[in-house]
C-alpha cells in the first residue's frame, strides 16, 4: 500500500511539473504573444516596452523565465500581477479559495443526497411507470446549460419575483463571508448551490441505479436474500454499501475540478469572488501571472483529489494495487 501511494504521489509530481511547462509554452512562446507590449499599453515607445520586459525578466531566455517565475510562483510567493501592478497573486487565490469551497460544498452535498435518494428510488422501483419517469426528470439538469440556469435563476429571484414572499429574502447578487454574517452567507449561496447541483444529480442518479440493479446478480446478495432478510434492508444495507465505491470515484474528481475553478459559470452569473471568476477575469485580461498560478492552483487540487481517489478505491479494492 505505501508503495502504491509514492507512485502516486510521484506521478502526480509528474503531472504538476509537465502542466507548469505547457501553460508557460501556450502563454510567453506562441509566436504573437507579448506581455511586455500589452502591460506598456498601446502607445508604448519601444523604450518602455524593453524597460518592461527587463522588469519581468521577459528578455531573458525562455527556461530562466520560467525557473524565474515557478521561482516567484512556488518559492517566494510573491508574484504580482500584469494588469494590477503591485497585486500580489497569492494572497488574491487565498481570498478567493473559500468562495469557491464553500459553493462547491454546498452543492456538493444537495446533489449527493438528490442522487442517491433518486438513484435508490429508482432502482426499487424498477420496471414500473415511475422509474422512466424519475430518471427522465433527473436527467433534464444534466441537459440545461448551467450559464442559462444561473441567468433564469437571477432573472427569477433578483427582478421578476423578488419582490414576492417566495424570493423577498434573497439578497443582491455579491457574498458574504460565513465569519462575518453566518444567515447572509447562506442566503447568498442558496440559489448558486441549486443551481450547481442540478448539473450532477441526473448523471449521479443514474449511475447509481444502474451499479444498484448490476449488484443483484451477485453472489452475497443472493445469500442475503436466502436468510430472509428483507428487500428493502438489502437495497439499503449491501446493495448501496457496494455501489457507494463507484460513486464516491465519481465524487471525488468531479469535487476537485470544480474546487479547482471548475464552478466559473456559476461564480460568473452569481457574482462569486472565487477562484473560478479569478480565472475568468485573468483570462479576459491577459494577465499571464494570475492564469499561471490559477491553472497551477486548479491542477494541483484535481491531482490531490485524483491520488486521493486512487488510494481509497485501492484501500477498498486491493485488486488494483498492483496497476
Amino acid at each position: 500500500m505505501i508503495a502504491f501511494i509514492v507512485r502516486r504521489f510521484f506521478s502526480m509530481a509528474v503531472v504538476l511539473f509537465s502542466l507548469s511547462v505547457l501553460v508557460f509554452l501556450i502563454f510567453f512562446a506562441t509566436p504573437g504573444v507579448d506581455p511586455a507590449r500589452r502591460m506598456a499599453g498601446r502607445n508604448a515607445t519601444p523604450a518602455n516596452i524593453a524597460a518592461i520586459r527587463a522588469e519581468f525578466s521577459l528578455d531573458r531566455p525562455l527556461p530562466i523565465q520560467y525557473v524565474t517565475m515557478m521561482d516567484h510562483i512556488v518559492v517566494q510567493r510573491d508574484i504580482e500581477s500584469y494588469t494590477n501592478r503591485g497585486v500580489q497573486v497569492i494572497p488574491e487565490i487565498v481570498r478567493a479559495a473559500p468562495v469557491t469551497l464553500s459553493l462547491v460544498l454546498g452543492a456538493s452535498v444537495i446533489w449527493v443526497l438528490a442522487s442517491i435518494a433518486l438513484g435508490v428510488l429508482s432502482a426499487a422501483l424498477r420496471g414500473t411507470f415511475w422509474d422512466p419517469l424519475i430518471m427522465a426528470v433527473a436527467l433534464i439538469g444534466v441537459s440545461l446549460p448551467v450559464f442559462w440556469l444561473g441567468m433564469v435563476a437571477n432573472l427569477l429571484t433578483q427582478q421578476r419575483w423578488n419582490d414576492t414572499v417566495l424570493f423577498r429574502w434573497v439578497p443582491p447578487l455579491g457574498y458574504t463571508r460565513l465569519t462575518d454574517n453566518p444567515l447572509l452567507w447562506f442566503q447568498h449561496l442558496v440559489i448558486p448551490w441549486i443551481v450547481l447541483s442540478i448539473l450532477f444529480v441526473g448523471f449521479y442518479a443514474r449511475v447509481l441505479r444502474s451499479d444498484l440493479i448490476e449488484k443483484e446478480n451477485e453472489d452475497y446478495i443472493r445469500t442475503a436474500r436466502a436468510k430472509g432478510i428483507s428487500e428493502r434492508r438489502v437495497l439499503l444495507r449491501h446493495q448501496l454499501r457496494a455501489s457507494l465505491i463507484t460513486f464516491v470515484s465519481l465524487f471525488g474528481l468531479d469535487f476537485g475540478a470544480l474546487v479547482a475553478g471548475g464552478a466559473l459559470l456559476v461564480e460568473v452569473v452569481f457574482g462569486l469572488p472565487g477562484v473560478g471568476r479569478l480565472t475568468y477575469l485573468s483570462l479576459a485580461g491577459l494577465d499571464l501571472p494570475v492564469i499561471m498560478t490559477t491553472v497551477l492552483y486548479g491542477a494541483f487540487v484535481i491531482v490531490i483529489a485524483s491520488a486521493a481517489v486512487d488510494v481509497l478505491y485501492a484501500w477498498l479494492d486491493p485488486r488494483t494495487r498492483a496497476s
